[in-house]
């Protein structure tokens, strides 16, 4: 059986933490251990993070968070669409993605599969996978 959960996020930072808590309640509820869980939650807080905070253009008004769940094993999409920003003015924020590449190595690091998409229509996707050890 697979179960399905879909939630729209605004892009401002401070909703990062409802989306790692959502996430880590649906990964303790379907079999994950702690440690499973908490690397979700991390690798999902990074993922947020990466797709939301567009350095000093602003944050993204709006992302999606999908988590598709299967017996041993949670798919997790994270994914902004278009263009449009929250403007947060000419300050950068803590622990900003410019970069990217740390965030994207952590993420790849937690989870068992990663894919990164970054369309020239300005829209972001990253997708990841993890299986449980006792699957």
């Amino acid at each position: 059986m697979q179960d399905k959960f879909e939630m729209t996020v605004p892009g401002k930072p401070e909703y990062i933490c409802a989306v790692r808590m959502a996430v880590g309640a649906i990964a303790d509820s379907t079999g994950f251990d702690v440690e499973e869980a908490e690397d979700i939650k991390a690798a999902v807080g990074e993922a947020c993070r990466l797709i939301s905070c567009h350095v000093l253009e602003g944050f993204a008004s709006l992302y999606t968070v999908k988590c598709t769940v299967e017996k041993g094993r949670i798919d997790i999409t994270v994914t902004k669409s278009g263009n449009e920003y929250i403007a947060k003015g000419d300050k950068r924020c803590l622990n900003c993605p410019e970069e990217g590449e740390i965030g994207k190595f952590m993420i790849s690091t937690l989870m068992d599969e990663v894919r990164i998409d970054c369309s020239s229509d300005d829209s972001r996707t990253i997708e990841m996978v993890k299986k449980a050890k006792q699957a």
